[in-house]
């Protein structure tokens, strides 16, 4: 072959492979759209079938069938049988969607929000208007405090980008530090000169360029930035702002997004408020994050042990010496491209942090570069007492407790089946056979169903350390479900842990819960297939939550009893499981949910719809009792961002922002 075919074929090649690429990227557009549509056709069947369900719809029906009858009309075929064969065409498709995509394995990440929907909404609420320019500038000059912030800026690439947006600030007492290897070009050297809060720094090899920037920053807060990304002109306004009303404040975070190539806007990450178990999962505070200078002078600089994650290393250290962190809910930074992630590093990072802390876990990689922090059981692992309310349904049942039996790798357990008036002949028999294996209890209560009631008088009767709220109609997926959810339940900041459910059709029924969602509380990623990345990989990392579903929670029996237990007197049937975790996080705990504790749930298979007048108005009522008692709590969601939708389950954006 000569050099020319040689060439040519080396063009063809390149050319073949950015086709390959942009196929690819098409055809994940694709996938997430698909996904998304998914979901809202779920979401639609779910509000169809409870039209139908309802009371109301029951009624008239039963009204129009009765005038037909007297008219001697024949009843025909209705709006419901044609959006029964609807439905159930639907459903037989997206079976065998979900095996394909099984087959496939998971997807590629995707941005969540459109693209073009999110320069609408940036147009809408994220641009400011000159009053607003001119509002600003007037509150700085009435500000007590007005510190300076050191922007440390590693310079590998040529852009001006960057430099062009901190000189474009509002707020003027700033430091940008520059640190750099080699020569700068001329146009830098230009761009630098203009601004004498410009400093430059030429780095050693023995020396990291942010420990360069460092060395010359002298500012009361140091802050990160990339040589190629953007900070809109009232970033550090917000910043200091929030450090006028806190002053106590020591690390001060914000909501990011990204630069394509051609400058715009996309893939936003709307943030929780501070979240120790999601960052130990993934740096989600990255940018922009400031600090003070005052802990930095005891922790050190930048070490080069972790590369690529040099920041994750600093911030973990940085938290060990402080819990004043805020959460600035909107965008102030724009990376110009997602840096590579590099878990390795990371884990390391965390594996470290944790030993200083002396704290015996393991950490290791997780999917799509993201970590995972796995917690140790004691030498002798505690006894877990699991709580199952039931009445008959013996084939859900006893799929429940087969596969805790048989499928569970924890093996220290005990079972009390809570027998809420049982029937059927088959169901009376089971519970007999059953309770020779010495770890069943079946305790029978026939009074009308009260959910909460049930759970406490298992729990009453518990001889475990540990208890669980197990619904009866769950199968296993995962063995280790139980031994991950009690590593979780034993450490001592934890109130409840909860699980990852799916339905049968394996798309996603739990992946936490956040308050405020439809006006009570609201799965998140309901109906989201399993192999999907979903927002910035939440629905695959181990995370702080306001609420976890009853469905499958785990817990001390001493937390349980301190707070109460259920409330069986407001709240019988709903809504039970959002009071219990908002009154243990009253107390100071936190709920954790976990991705790798995994269940299949037949959503309240058991006990049916509220479809009656009496279960209306007992439904009516735990409304009523929950938005009195929590009020305030359920306007804010900590774990969940105003910037996003609480009319739906599938984070969104909010129209307008609640910020």
């Amino acid at each position: 072959m000569n050099p020319h075919q040689k060439t040519d074929y080396q063009k063809e090649l390149s050319a073949a492979q950015a086709e390959i690429a942009r196929l690819q990227q098409a055809l994940d557009e694709q996938t997430k759209d698909i996904n998304k549509l998914i979901q809202w056709m779920q979401s639609l069947q779910q509000d169809i079938l409870a039209v139908y369900d309802s009371a109301t719809w029951q009624m008239g029906n039963s009204i129009t069938g009765l005038i037909l009858k007297l008219l001697r009309r024949p009843v025909g075929v209705t709006a419901r049988d044609h959006i029964n064969k609807i439905a159930a065409g639907f459903e037989s498709w997206k079976i065998n969607y979900f095996q394909n995509r099984r087959q496939q394995g998971l997807q590629s990440y995707t941005p969540w929000h459109d693209t073009r929907e999110y320069a609408l909404w940036i147009k809408q609420y994220d641009t400011l208007s000159h009053t607003e320019l001119v509002e600003m500038q007037k509150s700085i000059a009435q500000w007590q405090y007005r510190p300076v912030i050191s922007i440390l800026m590693p310079l590998c690439k040529e852009t001006l980008h960057a430099i062009q947006s901190v000189r474009r600030q509002i707020y003027p007492h700033w430091q940008l530090c520059i640190a750099y290897q080699n020569t700068l070009p001329k146009s830098l050297i230009k761009e630098i000169s203009l601004d004498d809060r410009i400093k430059r720094i030429s780095g050693t090899e023995n020396q990291t360029l942010l420990n360069s920037a460092l060395s010359i920053a002298n500012g009361d807060f140091i802050t990160l930035m990339g040589a190629e990304d953007q900070i809109p002109a009232h970033a550090l306004y917000k910043i200091v702002e929030i450090l006028n009303l806190h002053p106590e404040t020591d690390l001060i975070y914000t909501d990011e997004d990204k630069l394509n190539q051609k400058g715009q806007r996309y893939d936003p990450y709307f943030k929780s408020d501070w979240n120790p178990d999601l960052f130990y999962s993934q740096n989600f505070i990255r940018h922009l994050a400031v600090y003070r200078r005052t802990i930095i002078n005891h922790i050190g600089g930048f070490k080069a042990d972790y590369p690529d994650n040099e920041d994750y290393d600093f911030a973990l250290r940085f938290i060990e010496r402080t819990k004043r962190i805020r959460h600035i809910p909107q965008i102030l930074y724009h990376e110009n491209a997602l840096k590579k992630g590099n878990a390795k590093t990371a884990c390391q990072a965390l594996q470290a942090h944790f030993q200083r802390l002396k704290q015996s876990v393991k950490v290791v990689e997780a999917i799509g570069e993201q970590t995972r922090v796995i917690y140790p059981l004691p030498k002798k692992p505690p006894l877990v007492s699991l709580i199952i309310p039931t009445r008959d349904k013996l084939k859900l049942l006893r799929g429940t407790i087969n596969g805790i039996l048989n499928q569970t790798s924890y093996k220290n357990l005990e079972v009390i089946i809570m027998d809420n008036g049982s029937e059927e002949s088959d169901t009376l028999n089971y519970f007999q056979q059953i309770q020779e294996d010495k770890r069943i209890t079946v305790i029978r209560h026939a009074a009308p169903f009260n959910y909460s009631q049930l759970n406490n008088i298992g729990v009453s009767h518990a001889n475990g350390e540990i208890i669980g709220l197990i619904n009866n109609d769950l199968e296993i997926i995962s063995p280790e479900w139980l031994t991950e959810m009690i590593s979780h339940a034993l450490r001592p900041e934890i109130g409840a842990v909860g699980a990852k459910l799916y339905y049968a059709n394996e798309t996603i029924q739990h992946a936490g819960v956040t308050i405020g969602l439809g006006g009570m509380a609201g799965h998140h990623f309901k109906f989201l297939a399993r192999e999907t990345p979903g927002y910035h990989w939440k629905p695959f990392l181990i995370q702080n939550y306001s609420v976890v579903t009853g469905a499958c929670l785990i817990m001390r029996r001493k937390i349980f009893k301190d707070v109460g237990g259920l409330n069986e007197k407001h709240l019988k049937v709903a809504f039970n499981d959002v009071d219990l975790c908002l009154r243990l996080r009253e107390r100071g705990y936190q709920i954790v949910w976990t991705p790798y504790a995994e269940l299949y749930h037949l959503e309240s298979a058991s006990r049916g719809v509220d479809n009656t007048l009496k279960k209306y108005l007992r439904l009516r009522h735990e409304l009523n009792y929950m938005k009195k008692r929590w009020n305030d709590t359920l306007l804010n969601d900590p774990y969940y961002n105003p910037n996003l939708t609480i009319e739906y389950e599938d984070f969104s954006l909010a129209y307008p922002p609640r910020v």
